[in-house]
């Protein structure tokens, strides 16, 4: 497996994180219950919840030698402050299986323990529509499910969202 590296995403790189997200449609289509779309990355890039700070937002990208291996939406101080919300981690359709999502995952723990020292807690949810790839990941990367679901729905598709979080080392 090659070396990654993890910079934050910008404009320029909105085509390969489009490219990225339409290698994988069945992931949107878990999450949607729709192919994906022409602005997807876009999207991504600028939408975050209500009453969020622009600068509370960060898109990374895990980078190696075939280029754009993985992208990570990542919220601070989200939902309360002291935590890292992960509202996406998706890892290139070619590269899956290869361990490039722990890897990532570790660079993004990384970033936030250097880069948002009072952050404690990294949280995420899991909608039920892609739990059976999603759960397992979570888990092996030490996040706990905390209990707590929430109605999930994006247009005609309704499902769950459960919480996971995971306690960062002092």
């Amino acid at each position: 497996m090659a070396e990654l590296g993890l910079r934050v995403i910008g404009t320029a790189d909105v085509d390969a994180v489009q490219a990225l997200i339409e290698a994988d449609p069945g992931y949107t289509e878990r999450i949607t219950g729709y192919p994906p779309g022409a602005a997807d990355a876009q999207s991504l890039l600028m939408m975050r919840p209500e009453g969020l700070a622009e600068e509370a937002k960060v898109v990374l990208g895990a980078f190696g030698g075939q280029g754009l291996v993985a992208v990570v939406d990542l919220l601070r101080g989200y939902p309360v402050d002291g935590t890292a919300f992960i509202g996406l981690l998706q890892i290139h359709a070619a590269q899956q299986g290869r361990g490039y999502g722990s890897t990532t995952y570790g660079l993004v723990e990384g970033y936030v323990e250097s880069t948002w020292p009072e952050v404690r807690t990294m949280r995420l949810a899991v909608v039920d529509t892609n739990a059976e790839v999603a759960a397992g990941f979570w888990q092996r990367q030490g996040f706990e499910a905390t209990g707590e679901a929430r109605p999930y729905r994006y247009n005609k598709l309704e499902s769950t969202a459960r919480l996971y979080e995971k306690q960062l080392v002092e």
